[in-house]
């Protein structure tokens, strides 16, 4: 049966995390009070960070690392000691290589992208009273096996509607949510039972719109915002510090940084030796780019390490989780290494880029857990918003401070 939370001498929300990854989305989801019954994820790296938060932070939160494909659900709703029906939170963002439109996107002839339909297989089992999803943009028009455009997002919702879910979906910008970074990312929330669901306002804006405004929001965070009072990084010495804070920049790469201004990448820059730009094209604007302190940072990838903005090295891992909005009380296990050749298991860079923003997953978690008590107080009580105030995560407290 559900916990009870006696400090607020009511039922603790649950939560199931699938496809965890490093735990982005679950830290939103603890933050927004739900209890993470279970993280099921394959890479050992990311679920040594996983079990290391569960330990530090003194949750029961069961870690299972294994394939997906090879849990029953219904086994595991014994194991957790629920009833169908009683899970409040289904959540997680399957892999999204087979969607991504800079990939081979082989969408459901790949068989990662039908790992987004375990969704659908959980669901069956558990019934639980929300769903959340979280995917790339490429999903919304990714082809079927019939070759129609659009056909997997448009499968994935009948599915859900098939089990009785009521599926919303909004393209969430990460920095109207107080992140430092310019990520877009699709969201699908499920409810069922008459909980009425509606994705959270914005808190931030566009401060090239906002001037506009009658009520403007306060503008987005910027990288010079995030990183505030981080401190120089330790260098690579072979020790690994527990905040992850150490600059791996190798020579090479820092030579051929070296002229690229604040906000430019090597590419554009003509003007830098041939033997530094290389066989970089026009197209190569992600590679050897460098972030402005003013502005929020491009989309954090998998592919490349952005460059600090004014010092010629690598940003640290901890000025990535800076960047995605994790708190500093959170520590990244696995090995910290460049991005050149191919991984079979994530390092820390790669975990971050991989993750939700805790901010973005609390905001939309909250929302879920009002629309759920919304319900169960009954119709009267339904329908009203309230946005979350965005995140900037200072050194000194190493805590989240609302702005």
């Amino acid at each position: 049966m559900p916990k009870k939370n006696v400090l607020r001498g009511s039922e603790t929300k649950t939560a199931l995390s699938l496809f965890s990854g490093a735990g982005g989305l679950d830290v939103g989801v603890l933050q927004a009070g739900f209890d993470v019954l279970a993280c099921i994820e394959i890479d050992p790296h990311c679920c040594a960070t996983l079990r290391d938060a569960a330990k530090r932070e003194s949750r029961s939160t069961r870690i299972l690392e294994k394939d997906i494909r090879t849990i029953d659900p219904k086994s595991l709703m014994r194991e957790l000691l629920l009833e169908p029906g009683e899970l409040d939170l289904l959540c997680g963002g399957s892999p999204c290589q087979s969607f991504s439109q800079i990939g081979k996107r082989e969408c459901l002839e790949d068989e990662r992208g039908m790992l987004l339909f375990e969704f659908i297989r959980f669901a069956e089992s558990f019934k639980p009273k929300a769903i959340m999803l979280e995917q790339v943009k490429g999903l919304l028009n990714a082809p079927d096996k019939a070759g129609v455009v659009g056909g997997v997002y448009s499968l994935l919702v009948a599915k859900l509607e098939a089990l009785g879910y009521e599926p919303k979906m909004r393209v969430i910008k990460a920095t109207q949510y107080g992140v430092a970074q310019m990520r877009e990312r699709v969201f699908i929330v499920s409810t069922m039972d008459g909980a009425h669901f509606e994705f959270p306002e914005p808190t931030r804006g566009d401060p090239k719109k906002e001037l506009y405004t009658l009520f403007p929001l306060p503008p987005y965070a910027t990288v010079r915002e995030a990183l505030g009072g981080i401190g120089k990084p330790i260098p690579n010495n072979g020790h690994q510090p527990d905040d992850s804070h150490v600059d791996i920049t190798p020579a090479g790469d820092r030579r051929r940084i070296h002229g690229v201004p604040e906000g430019s990448h090597l590419a554009k820059e003509l003007h830098l030796p041939a033997e530094q730009r290389c066989n970089l094209t026009k197209k190569d604007t992600t590679k050897f780019r460098r972030l402005s302190w003013s502005e929020p940072s491009n989309t954090l990838r998998c592919g490349e390490i952005f460059f600090h903005p004014s010092e010629d090295r690598y940003l640290t891992p901890r000025e990535y989780m800076r960047l995605h909005g994790y708190p500093d009380t959170y520590l990244l296990k696995g090995p910290i290494r460049g991005r050149s050749g191919r991984v079979r298991h994530l390092d820390q860079h790669r975990q971050v880029a991989n993750s939700v923003p805790p901010p973005v997953a609390r905001a939309i978690a909250e929302a879920i857990k009002e629309a759920l008590d919304a319900c169960q107080r009954g119709p009267t009580h339904l329908g009203r918003k309230r946005p979350y105030p965005p995140q900037v995560y200072c050194e000194s407290s190493l805590a989240s401070t609302t702005v």
